[in-house]
């Protein structure tokens, strides 16, 4: 078993990664169940494939399940709502645990409402999707979205342990695993061009299902993410910004394509990488061969790096309105992640929001 701690002091929490834990939660979560039972809330697709194998892993623990509709829509007010009510039905109390068994969607919403149960209760992040296992099991960044953008309304709220079982990708369709691989490589992009470089080589054996280069991928992502969150948990020095990498663009196309199954979330970090690397090399900040490099790794692995590619035809003026509504803004300016180079992204504050909408003009012009 690998165990990687993410050291935030009294709140610090262990990440434990190992090929079928699942079937072994009860070891490490009978210390949660406090009076012998826990309350696992999951989505109806991954409660048929994997609810019964952690159940089975629970063994005499006792399980009470919450079922809730799959999908970004999900991440809704009427669900939290609904989701809080039947928590407190349950009579949840404040020294109590309960499980998000799934993938982002349900890891945001469980974790949002276990910080705002009875004023916060204890919850563990059990992710079952590779983009869940490698970044947003991982922070305590918790939300829903909100009609005018993603994520607008959650809190910082950090789970109490992070039980990741590759085997579960196994069941994954190849479409949420390439998802999910966008934020493997966004690791290497950020600040260890040798790691991009591990991802050239090995990204399509990991995505055809070799375990053993999955778990290592997961654990060097979990291991780069667990630093930067120590370091900077609020995103308030601009380290844990460097995390964001893509997301400015791939918000903005979210928001264009309604936030649906038409753009996963994923797709859209990875289109949102690849146009990062471009604008920064159209401003003369980064080359265009390393541009065109990792434009060329995420095409080459089934992942979008083009508008066209992300079916989106929106204007630049209209991509941008998107990202007026970002939850970074700051004094009328919102920072993008941008690059010198592979493995060499930095927060620029100062980006004319003018230049982007040129530049994705210029984008859906070439693609046309």
């Amino acid at each position: 078993m690998t165990e990687i701690t993410v050291s935030l002091g009294e709140r610090s929490y262990p990440i434990l990664i190992e090929a079928g834990l699942l079937g072994r939660a009860g070891e490490v979560l009978a210390t949660f169940a406090r009076a012998g039972r826990l309350i696992v809330i999951a989505d109806e697709h991954v409660a048929a494939v994997q609810l019964p194998t952690l159940r089975a892993g629970l063994g005499a623990i006792g399980v009470e399940t919450i079922l809730l509709p799959a999908g970004e829509s999900t991440k809704s007010w009427a669900q939290l709502e609904a989701l809080t009510d039947r928590l407190i039905a349950l009579e949840v109390e404040r020294g109590d645990h309960i499980v998000a068994l799934g993938g982002g969607v349900i890891g945001d919403l469980v974790g949002f409402a276990a910080a705002i149960l009875k004023r916060g209760c204890g919850f563990v992040q059990v992710p079952t999707s590779l983009l869940a296992q490698v970044d947003s099991s991982v922070g305590g960044k918790t939300a829903i979205n909100s009609k005018a953008g993603k994520n607008l309304v959650g809190a910082f709220y950090q789970p109490s342990l992070v039980l990741i079982d590759p085997l579960v990708l196994a069941t994954l369709p190849a479409r949420e695993m390439r998802a999910g691989y966008a934020e493997v490589v966004k690791y290497g992009l950020i600040d260890d061009a040798a790691f991009f470089a591990w991802c050239e080589t090995n990204g399509p054996a990991l995505l055809a299902g070799d375990v053993a280069l999955q778990t290592q991928a997961i654990a060097h992502s979990v291991a780069a993410k667990a630093r930067i969150v120590g370091e900077d948990e609020r995103e308030t020095k601009g380290r844990r910004a460097l995390l964001n990498l893509g997301h400015t663009f791939g918000h903005a196309l979210e928001a264009e394509t309604g936030f649906s199954d038409r753009l996963l979330h994923g797709e859209a970090v990875a289109c949102g990488m690849a146009l990062g690397f471009r604008f920064s090399a159209a401003m003369g900040m980064c080359s265009g061969a390393d541009a065109e490099r990792v434009t060329r790794h995420l095409a080459d692995t089934g992942l979008p790096s083009t508008l066209s590619d992300a079916g989106v035809r929106a204007s630049g003026e209209a991509l941008v309105a998107h990202m007026l509504h970002d939850k970074k803004m700051e004094g009328g300016k919102l920072p993008f992640l941008l690059a010198h180079g592979i493995g060499e992204t930095f927060l620029a504050k100062d980006v004319a929001l003018a230049d982007v909408a040129r530049f994705l003009d210029q984008e859906a012009m070439v693609v046309a």
